[in-house]
């Protein structure tokens, strides 16, 4: 059975990845609050171990207990949209645990070299750039995008865990293979939905933004956990993914 350690899984779309995680046969390890929004219906699963516990606390020999015997990792950490969440510490929530929990991995494969590399799946955003590509993007969008890198620290966080996994981690990382899944503007849907994925966006994310929802979020990252064909497609790039049939703005 497959084993995948999920980050920020009280979240928003962290809980419906781990409900749908669940449902086709997955046995998770979610680290939550230790004031869990997870349902009863989720908590009381034979396939799920809760961890309550402050993904910034928690101590080196504690995350390599967590990742051992993952199949994959998924990050679905964000700021929460408040001032201090905005704003305050930690700044770099999401790219310190990428880091310390790409160390974990790396640590436990040291021990273990024979196993599979295991997956790590990082949900980021639109508005960050593949730059191993590059993509290109307008001077207006460089501009405001700039503007944003000095006035929401929580977007810089964003880009360096992504740059994390492609220039330390790379692409033939013994231990780890990666991708960073990037939605548009995310909203709330109750059931899963078609929806397509690039490898690079087909809108602007500043003047012409897509919507993405939360649980198409959840939908594509469990392929990714569960389909092989599905990861080989995607591993060591930046997929983005929007619900389909969205009009242009322009």
């Amino acid at each position: 059975m497959t084993t995948t350690l999920v980050v920020g899984a009280s979240g928003a779309t962290g809980r419906l990845l781990v409900e749908q995680l669940l449902s086709r046969g997955v046995k998770v390890k979610a680290i939550t609050r230790t004031t869990s929004s997870l349902p009863d219906t989720i908590k009381q699963h034979e396939n799920l171990s809760e961890i309550h516990a402050s993904i910034h606390g928690v101590t080196s020999g504690d995350m390599a207990l967590y990742v051992n015997g993952c199949d994959a990792v998924v990050s679905c950490l964000g700021h929460n949209l408040t001032l201090n969440g905005m704003f305050g510490k930690p700044r770099l929530l999401v790219t310190d645990s990428v880091r310390r929990l790409s160390q974990a991995i790396e640590e436990n494969n040291a021990a273990n070299p024979s196993k599979n590399p295991v997956k790590f799946i990082l949900m980021n955003t639109t508005g960050n750039s593949n730059r191993d590509i590059p993509e290109k993007i307008s001077l207006a969008q460089q501009c405001v995008m700039s503007l944003i890198r000095l006035l929401l620290p929580p977007h810089v966080d964003n880009e360096k865990a992504a740059d994390y996994l492609r220039t330390r981690i790379g692409q033939n990382n013994k231990a780890i293979e990666w991708t960073a899944v990037r939605p548009d503007g995310l909203l709330d849907e109750s059931s899963v939905t078609d929806y397509t994925v690039h490898p690079s966006p087909t809108r602007s994310a500043i003047f012409d933004s897509g919507v993405t929802s939360r649980i198409n979020v959840g939908h594509f990252m469990v392929d990714l956990v569960t389909r092989d064909d599905i990861w080989q497609r995607w591993k060591g790039k930046m997929p983005v993914i929007y619900n389909k049939e969205q009009p242009s703005k322009e």
